[in-house]
C-alpha cells in the first residue's frame, strides 16, 4: 500500500536494476499490443542483418574488384549497397514509428488504469497521501515507463543482435584479428561499470532534488498570499536558492560522468582500430590477410562499440523504470476499501427515503471515536438541522451517509436497507451535496452546474441558477452561463462559488438535499436570498443542514445537537430552548456574539 508522508523519500530510491516480477506485470500491458511489437521486433532483426552488410560489401568491392582491377560487376555491387541502405531506412522508420506509437498506446492504457483506480479509492486514502505525490505517479513515473516501452525493452535487442552479429562475422573473417579487435572489451567493461555506479547515484540525487523543487514551488505558489502578507519573500527565495543550487550541482555532477563515459568509449574504440591497423596491416603486407578484410574489420569495429554505449544508457532507463513501476504498482495494488456490493447481493430501495442511523460508531484512526453510539432518523420530506461545536462529528455524519467512509460499528439504512448493500452510484445519486469548501472545475459556468450530465438541459441549468438567485451575478458576466471559470473558480467570490455549488446540487433534483455549512461564508444579503429560495426548494424534499450559526436552522423541523462525539439533544428550536440545555446555552452565546464580537464567539465554539 502507498503510505507516502512528508518524510517519505521513495522518489529518491531507484531500487533494483531489474525485477522479474515487475517486468512480468509490465509485459501484461504490452500483451494487447503484441502484433505491433512483433512488427517492430521483425524490423529490428531485419535491420540488424542489413547493417552487417555494408562493411562486407566494401570488403568484396576491394578484394574482388578494386585490388584486382576487375571493374565488371562493381556497378552491380554498388546497386546492392544502395538497396541495403534504402531497406535499412525503411526498417528503421518502421521500427521507430511502431515503437513510439505503441509506447504511447501502452502509456495511455496505464494512465487510464491508474485514473480509474484513483476514482475508486476511498477518501481515507487521500487523507494519507499528498496530492502532489499522486500526481507524480500519473505523470513523471508513467513518462519514465514510456521511455522503457518506446526505446528500451524492445530496441535493446537491436544492440544485442548487432554485437553478436558483428562478433560472429569478425571471427568468420579472421579469428586472429577478431581477438585483437575485441581485446579492449575488459577495459570497456570496467569503464561501463564505473559509469553505471556513479550515474545511478547521480540520477538518484537529481531525481530527489527535482521532487523537492516541485514540492517547494507547489506549496509556496499556493500560499503566495501568506508569503507576501508576512513578507517572507526573501526567506522563501533563500530556501529555493539552496534547493536549486543543490539540483544544479547534482546535474553538473551527472554531466561529468556522461562527459567522461562516452569519450572513453570512443577512445577505447579508437585503440581497437589502431590495434587492428597495427596487426592487420602487418598481416596484410605478409599476405596472410586481404586488404578488403582489413578495411571491413575497421568498419565493423566502429559499429561494434556504439551499441555498448547505447546499452549502458538503456540500463539507466531500465533501472529508473523499475523504480517507477514499483511505485505505480504499489498504487494500483492499494485495496479499494469501499465498493459496491456484488450484483447478486445489491439492493436499491424504492421507498421515499427514510434514513436511520442505528447505534453508529466511527473513528478515523484506531479507537479515537468521533461518533459514539449515534441513533436518530430522518423521515421523508423532513428538514433536519445539525449543530454543534467544531469537531463534534457533524460533517462525519454526512461522510458516512454518502459512504465516503465506512462505519466502525452500527449501521445506516435507507428505507430499511443497509447502505453497504446499495450500489454506490444508486446511493449517492439520491443526494445533492453543498459543501462549505466549494470546488469549481475549469470550464464554463454551465459546465460546473451540470458536471457533464447530458440529461440536464440548458433550461434545467437556467432554472437551477435562478432558483438560488445566482442569476443575479451570472447575468452580469460577459457570456452568462457560457462564461469561463478559472481554476478552482478563482475569479468568483466565496459567496458566488457557494451559489454555483448550490445550483449544481439542485440541477440534479436529488431526493435528499444536504447542506454542510452552505451559508457560512456568504454575506447577509446573499444568505437571505438562499434562505428565501430554500423555503420553496425544500418543499417535498428531505433536507439535512449542518450549520454553525443557529439562525440558519431555526425553522427546521428537527435540530440535532452534537457534543463531544455524541448526540446530546434533539427537537425543534422552541423545544430545545425550553429544555434550557446545551442548545439554550449555545443560542445565548451566539445571540450575545452579535453584540459583543469575536471573544464571545470563541466561547460559543468551545461549547
Amino acid at each position: 500500500m502507498v503510505t507516502d508522508g512528508p518524510a517519505s523519500t521513495d522518489d529518491e530510491v531507484l531500487g533494483k536494476a531489474y525485477d522479474a516480477r515487475l517486468m512480468r506485470r509490465l509485459l501484461q500491458f504490452m500483451y494487447p499490443h503484441r502484433v505491433s511489437i512483433g512488427r517492430a521486433f521483425a524490423a529490428i532483426v531485419g535491420l540488424s542483418v542489413l547493417q552487417l552488410a555494408p562493411p562486407y560489401l566494401t570488403k568484396i568491392a576491394i578484394d574482388a574488384h578494386i585490388a584486382t582491377g576487375e571493374l565488371d560487376g562493381l556497378d552491380g555491387l554498388a546497386m546492392v549497397f544502395v538497396v541495403v541502405l534504402v531497406l535499412s531506412y525503411v526498417l528503421e522508420y518502421v521500427q521507430t514509428y511502431t515503437l513510439q506509437v505503441t509506447g504511447q498506446r501502452i502509456i495511455f492504457d496505464l494512465r487510464m488504469r491508474i485514473n480509474a483506480h484513483l476514482q475508486r479509492l476511498d477518501l481515507s486514502f487521500y487523507d494519507r497521501n499528498p496530492v502532489g505525490r499522486l500526481m507524480t505517479r500519473v505523470t513523471t513515473d508513467v513518462d519514465t515507463l514510456n521511455e522503457l516501452f518506446a526505446s528500451g525493452v524492445v530496441s535493446v535487442f537491436r544492440d544485442i543482435f548487432m554485437l553478436i552479429g558483428i562478433a560472429v562475422v569478425l571471427f568468420i573473417m579472421d579469428w586472429r584479428l577478431a581477438i585483437v579487435a575485441l581485446s579492449v572489451l575488459p577495459l570497456i567493461a570496467l569503464v561501463t561499470q564505473w559509469f553505471r555506479t556513479h550515474a545511478r547515484e547521480s540520477y538518484r540525487q537529481v531525481r530527489g532534488l527535482i521532487a523537492q523543487i516541485n514540492a517547494f514551488l507547489q506549496e509556496n505558489i499556493t500560499g503566495m498570499s501568506t508569503v507576501q502578507l508576512f513578507r517572507r519573500e526573501a526567506r522563501q527565495f533563500e530556501q529555493f536558492d539552496g534547493i536549486n543550487t543543490a539540483h544544479r550541482d547534482a546535474t553538473v555532477a551527472s554531466i561529468f560522468y556522461y562527459a567522461v563515459f562516452y569519450p572513453a568509449i570512443e577512445v577505447l574504440g579508437a585503440l581497437a582500430v589502431a590495434a587492428i591497423l597495427w596487426f592487420g596491416g602487418a598481416w596484410t603486407l605478409q599476405g596472410s590477410l586481404e586488404l578488403g578484410s582489413l578495411v571491413a574489420f575497421v568498419l565493423y569495429s566502429q559499429r561494434f562499440f556504439r551499441p555498448i554505449s547505447d546499452l549502458s544508457e538503456k540500463f539507466n532507463i531500465l533501472q529508473s523504470a523499475m523504480a517507477s513501476s514499483e511505485r505505480i504498482f504499489a498504487l494500483l495494488d492499494t485495496p479499494v476499501a469501499i465498493e459496491s456490493p456484488p450484483p447478486a447481493l445489491a439492493a436499491s430501495p424504492e421507498g421515499p427515503g427514510h434514513i436511520r442511523f442505528e447505534h453508529v460508531w466511527f473513528a478515523y484512526r484506531d479507537e479515537h471515536y468521533v461518533l459514539e453510539d449515534v441513533t436518530f432518523e430522518v423521515a421523508p420530506g423532513q428538514r433536519v438541522g445539525i449543530v454543534g461545536a467544531t469537531g463534534a462529528g457533524k460533517t462525519t455524519l454526512i461522510n458516512l451517509l454518502m459512504r465516503f467512509y465506512e462505519v466502525s460499528r452500527g449501521r445506516i439504512t435507507i428505507d430499511g436497507v443497509d447502505i453497504r448493500n446499495m450500489p454506490l452510484s444508486a446511493l449517492r445519486s439520491r443526494f445533492g451535496l453543498v459543501l462549505q469548501d466549494v470546488y469549481l472545475f475549469s470550464g464554463t459556468v454551465s459546465d460546473n452546474v451540470r458536471l457533464g450530465n447530458d440529461q440536464i438541459s440548458d433550461e434545467d441549468v437556467g432554472r437551477a441558477v435562478a432558483g438560488v438567485h445566482a442569476d443575479h451575478f451570472i447575468d452580469a458576466l460577459p457570456d452568462g452561463l457560457s462564461s469561463p471559470v478559472a481554476e478552482r473558480g478563482a475569479t468568483f467570490s466565496t459567496g458566488q462559488r457557494q451559489l454555483l455549488s448550490f445550483a449544481r446540487a439542485l440541477a440534479y433534483q436529488p431526493d435528499v438535499l444536504v447542506l454542510d455549512e452552505a451559508t457560512s461564508s456568504v454575506d447577509t444579503e446573499t444568505e437571505q436570498l438562499i434562505q428565501d429560495a430554500l423555503h420553496v426548494l425544500m418543499a417535498d424534499r428531505t433536507t439535512i443542514a449542518i450549520a454553525h450559526r443557529l439562525s440558519t436552522v431555526q425553522d427546521m423541523d428537527t435540530i440535532l445537537l452534537f457534543h463531544k462525539a455524541r448526540l446530546r439533544e434533539q427537537g425543534s428550536h422552541q423545544e430545545l430552548l425550553v429544555q434550557r440545555g446545551l442548545y439554550h446555552t449555545l443560542y445565548q452565546l451566539q445571540y450575545q456574539e452579535q453584540e459583543a464580537g469575536p471573544v464571545v464567539a470563541e466561547s460559543a465554539e468551545a461549547v
